[in-house]
């Protein structure tokens, strides 16, 4: 009988084999016997039976199988049976099996075991024994890794990564994730430009399933799933050899096309002069010397053909981990994100909900508005918030599918030209949300608030508004300014005075992303001082990549209060706890934002909640890849409910970066007395009346 220090031992032992076994009567035999058994072993040894090393078959007793060489350990001298070679031969194997199960513990453990197993007495006997053996069975590993090609939400192709472990001597698939693509999608563009990024990115998702298919699984071969950083190492070096071996080819190419084909001087042109200054045109708030001229575009950061598959490996391992310890994805990476203490509350990150779209694809004049989003309360759950938004959704659908009120003389336009009334119209967009057809800046904006109204909602107290303006969408390089309507044009320091004046007429405004192009620095320092005490500067689109972030250590190039990260391309998981902890440190906010073209996996979610990110934006609140992460994030804000370890969000602050800058407080005093001296806000649009506003000029 074993006492109770024995039984408590026993609970935390792992299974040293992974021996296959099954029920033979009253006892225990291993399978894959010889073609003859022999006697029933329950008759020759109470039960217990042997698998011999050697040969591969069962020995159960003395003469259980004639033809094995190996007698158990336990058997006498005298117990033999015919053929079972010398003394000697027999002596020495018998010596290399004691030792083979001293070596892993094997008698202690079967004695520990049957006697708890007896003091317990189980009412599944074997149940209880193969809980404990599968305890001190070795940690699972990594045995293969397989990527597929597999469509995304759009139908676009893109990566799935399957990861299959060794857990008890058996290969088992564990899990699959897909990883969306870095590329973004184009309502409408040329057919060169749309089949040359079609190709492009079906060789991408090639790349990607050759690499994981060929190198990456061997590299990982025997890892354990739950070492996330030495996963993230063998992929980071592979990749750095993938990234060395590209730029060697580069390299000869060149070298071979400029010894067979000269290459003329390029003639630099001279500088375009500066624009004149316009009869009473407008200054900027910083605008008081000539305008100086555009800059040109940097050139876009290069992806490496096939570098979603380190992403996609990352995350689909990061998933395996949390699978085979019974835990979900998010409590896994807070963990990695927190290694010494996991945080005792998780907080569900703020929404951003986008409602309609009026950017540069709408069939409408303005630009300005790619998403125009809404933000609950943050004292409100992410159900309660998105329940309320599906109210205010319906309504816009309502509005749109309104018959266009009785036509009037029509007016003439600002632009000159006369247009009657027209009515609203909208298609969903691939972000998940209506594009709509409008033709000044403030039209979206009344219309969500005159919904607002007739809901009992009050926008700055029970929502909150944010816009992605897309500005590298909107510049127009023949004339040096940013389209904002058609044929409404204005400078970068124009822009400046555009968006004070917006936040003047909506306060509840508390959110700009990417207001200018990454080039535009001046700019952004600009509107960073003018409206960073009142609303969040976001670069999305505008910032660089991670792996570029982390290189250099600096987030605040552009200026602005925070950064959309995404997961896509190169993206360990390390890197994504590392860029948060940057951001984290800094003061900035971090919003993790999904891709344009999306799939149906919801990780992205998982990650948001354990990297403890300010707010998460998944697009709108249409299209099946979008939905399936809102219903993931309900279900982990339940989760946390339940668990009594959901956290809250604080109110929305915007800190002020520029303490130890003197001209900070000038600047923002000189922005007050600019938006104190703007007109009264504009009384908002109501559903009702919304078809008739379209049409004023």
């Amino acid at each position: 009988m074993m006492n109770n220090d024995a039984q408590g031992a026993l609970v935390d032992m792992p299974n040293p084999s992974g021996s296959r076994r099954e029920e033979g009567g009253g006892a225990v035999r291993s399978s894959g016997c010889g073609s003859n058994p022999g006697p029933d072993p329950r008759e020759m040894w109470g039960g217990i039976s042997w698998r011999c090393l050697a040969t591969g078959r069962t020995l159960a007793g003395p003469q259980a199988n004639p033809r094995c060489n190996l007698k158990s350990p336990t058997m006498g001298e005298d117990g033999g049976g015919r053929g079972c070679g010398t003394t000697r031969e027999l002596q020495r194997l018998k010596q290399q099996a004691l030792e083979y199960y001293r070596e892993n513990d094997v008698p202690r453990r079967l004695e520990e075991l049957l006697n708890a197993t007896f003091y317990l007495q189980p009412a599944d006997v074997y149940g209880h024994l193969a809980n404990c053996f599968s305890k001190l069975a070795k940690p699972p590993t990594i045995c293969r890794v397989v990527g597929k090609k597999v469509l995304d939400g759009l139908g676009l192709p893109t990566l799935q990564v399957e990861i299959f472990c060794t857990i008890q001597n058996f290969p088992k698939n564990i899990c699959s994730v897909v990883i969306a693509t870095h590329f973004e999608v184009h309502e409408t563009t040329f057919p060169e430009l749309a089949e040359a990024e079609e190709v492009e990115r079906s060789d991408a998702v090639s790349t990607a399933v050759q690499w994981v298919n060929e190198t990456i699984t061997q590299e990982l071969q025997g890892i354990a799933p739950s070492n996330q950083a030495q996963v993230d190492r063998v992929l980071r070096t592979f990749f750095e050899n993938k990234v060395q071996e590209d730029k060697e080819r580069k390299e000869l190419e060149k070298s071979l096309e400029e010894s067979t084909v000269p290459v003329p001087l390029p003639l630099i042109p001279p500088p375009p002069p500066p624009p004149a200054k316009k009869k009473g045109q407008k200054q900027g708030l910083k605008d008081t010397l000539t305008e100086k001229p555009i800059i040109p575009p940097e050139p876009a950061e290069p992806v490496l053909c096939g570098s979603m598959a380190i992403g996609a490996v990352s995350l689909a391992v990061a998933k395996t981990s949390a699978l085979l310890g019974s835990n979900p994805l998010y409590v896994n990476i807070a963990l990695l994100k927190h290694p010494q203490e996991q945080p005792t509350k998780l907080a569900i990150p703020s929404l951003m909900v986008s409602l309609v779209s009026c950017g540069k694809s709408s069939p409408g004049k303005l630009n300005l508005m790619k998403e125009v989003i809404c933000i609950p309360h943050p004292g409100l759950t992410a159900k309660q918030g998105v329940e309320m938004l599906m109210e205010i959704q319906k309504q816009i659908n309502k509005t749109i599918e309104m018959p266009p009120p009785p036509k009037t003389e029509p007016k003439k336009g600002h632009n000159g030209g006369k247009r009657g009334q027209q009515p609203i119209t909208g298609k969903m967009s691939h972000l998940g949300c209506l594009t709509i057809t409008y033709d000044t800046i403030e039209q979206p904006l009344l219309l969500i608030q005159g919904i607002c109204a007739n809901l009992g909602l009050e926008l700055g107290t029970n929502l909150h508004l944010a816009i992605n303006c897309a500005a590298h969408e909107l510049m127009d390089y023949s004339k040096g300014k940013y389209e904002v309507m058609t044929a409404t044009h204005k400078t970068a320091a124009e822009m400046v005075d555009l968006y004070v004046d917006l936040l003047g007429k909506f306060p509840s405004i508390i959110a700009i992303i990417d207001p200018f192009r990454k080039e535009d620095a001046e700019q952004w320092d600009s509107i960073y001082n003018a409206l960073g005490s009142r609303c969040y500067i976001i670069a999305g689109s505008a910032s660089r990549s991670i792996s570029k972030l982390l290189e250099d250590g600096n987030i605040s190039l552009p200026k602005s209060s925070g950064l959309i990260i995404k997961h896509t391309n190169q993206t360990t998981m390390s890197d994504l706890v590392e860029i948060t902890n940057l951001i984290d440190s800094k003061k900035y906010i971090a919003i993790f934002g999904s891709a344009e073209g999306e799939s149906s996996d919801g990780s992205l979610v998982d990650l948001a909640v354990g990297l403890g990110v300010r707010f998460i934006k998944l697009g709108g609140l249409s299209r099946g890849e979008r939905v399936t992460k809102y219903n993931r994030l309900f279900a982990i804000e339940e989760e946390l409910v339940q668990n009594g370890t959901l956290g809250f969000n604080e109110g929305y602050t915007f800190p002020d970066l520029n303490k130890d800058d003197d001209t900070a407080a000038e600047s923002r005093e000189a922005a007050a007395e600019v938006a104190g001296e703007l007109r009264e806000p504009p009384q908002p649009i109501f559903p009702a009346e919304a078809g008739e506003e379209s049409a004023k000029p």
